[in-house]
């Protein structure tokens, strides 16, 4: 009696022994479907930020006309920011030349009045060459880019109209995304014959203003 229940103890327990492999076939059979959560999902549309890639803006500063002296010159610009780094820019600006230093040594002077207006366009390229901060005060910074332009245009001068060479180099400031305060240097090269005979003139600007961005 005792030798059978050994015997059959012997084969519960290799019965209960071969249930988990029974088991693992079970799950791992083809039958088995994956788990889908049942989750409600929104429809998200994309937030739309103004892009600020156009400039418009106003200047005025003092233009030096070679060979007659430095006046008030004032204009209007319009940018196209293609990039973070590069952009394009269309400017018109105008001065009024005097030759009162010619009339001191030439009877009549140069001109035919007392004055002439100068006026200019020209189209640029710039590269925003540094940008980064620039700081008021100890708790306060602004954005600033330094930028080098140059581009062609005309400059009409004494019923002139003259091919015009530009480069330069200016700073922008922004104290709001959309408002930048601007300083520029630029120097404008034209051939010019007033005096007798045609020479390469350079004509250096120096202007202050206020552009805008949209």
């Amino acid at each position: 009696m005792a030798h059978f229940s050994s015997r059959t103890l012997l084969a519960a327990s290799a019965l209960l022994l071969s249930l988990p492999a029974l088991a693992v076939d079970t799950t791992t059979s083809g039958d088995q479907q994956a788990v889908v959560p049942q989750i409600q999902r929104s429809d998200l549309r994309p937030a739309r930020f103004p892009s600020n890639d156009f400039e418009v803006g106003l200047f005025g500063g003092i233009y030096g006309t070679q060979n007659f002296g430095a006046s008030f010159a004032g204009g209007a610009r319009v940018g196209y920011h293609i990039t973070e780094d590069f952009f394009a820019e269309a400017a018109y600006g105008q001065t009024n030349v005097t030759d009162e230093a010619f009339r001191r040594v030439l009877p009549g002077g140069i001109f035919t009045s007392d004055t002439e207006k100068l006026s200019y366009y020209d189209l640029s390229v710039g590269w925003n060459m540094l940008p980064g901060e620039i700081f008021l005060g100890s708790s306060t910074a602004k954005i600033s880019q330094v930028y080098l332009i140059g581009g062609l245009g005309r400059t009409r001068f004494v019923d002139q109209r003259e091919q015009t060479f530009n480069f330069g180099v200016g700073v922008k400031v922004f104290l709001a995304n959309w408002f930048a305060l601007r300083v520029d240097m630029r120097d404008h090269i034209f051939t010019l014959d007033l005096l007798g005979k045609r020479d390469s003139t350079h004509n250096l600007e120096l202007t202050t203003g206020a552009s805008f961005f949209f």
